[in-house]
């Protein structure tokens, strides 16, 4: 059965899933990437992009992600459009890597950004990595250079982290420095194994 040994990681936006992640897999989790399969799928896909949103978000056959992302982030409709045309092919490939997964018999995170949003996996314990909405916006702006309004347009597509807090299994407090983090993924590392014992 798919997901029996399966941990949904997610979070909010700039809330620091990757540093997470990194240190999750020095302990030893194996991890599958939805967002990485969401961009393979973008690209594999490229041409049904082009035909739902036009030809201007391609670039050399692939999906130009940033020019799409200030489409859809701003139009609602067009982004329901592309999740209901990407989310089943994302879900049938982490269904996939899953079931091999679930053979070793030992719990592996699943990366889901929208996990919560849109109850699609059937993963009975979740890790969120934790900011406040205020770290959120700062780390946007500075990373990815947006303004306040862009930024604060990707954090409001999300459900609000306090929520998403509220509902997860574990919670990775990302909102001090790297050696906090540190402790909480070891923490939440030695939680996690003990509620598969």
């Amino acid at each position: 059965m798919a997901f029996e040994y399966a941990i949904a990681l997610t979070g909010g936006i700039a809330t620091g899933k990757s540093s997470a992640t990194a240190m999750l897999m020095l302990y030893g989790f194996k991890f599958i990437d939805a967002d990485k399969i969401a961009h393979a799928m973008l690209d594999t896909h490229a041409s049904s992009i082009g035909a739902m949103f036009g030809q201007e978000y391609l670039d050399n056959g692939k999906v130009n992600r940033k020019k799409l992302g200030g489409l859809i982030f701003a139009n609602s409709e067009q982004k329901k459009q592309l999740e209901a045309f990407l989310h089943p092919l994302i879900f049938a490939e982490i269904e996939t890597q899953a079931i091999k997964q679930d053979k070793f018999q030992k719990p592996y995170i699943i990366d889901i950004p929208l996990f919560f949003e849109t109850s699609r996996y059937p993963i009975t314990r979740s890790i969120v990595v934790y900011a406040t909405k205020a770290q959120q916006l700062e780390r946007l702006m500075k990373r990815e250079g947006y303004d306040e309004n862009e930024a604060t347009q990707r954090i409001e597509a999300q459900m609000n982290i306090e929520e998403k807090k509220s509902k997860a299994n574990f919670v990775i407090d990302n909102s001090k420095d790297i050696k906090h983090l540190q402790y909480e993924c070891e923490r939440v590392k030695e939680e996690v194994l003990q509620s598969f014992d």
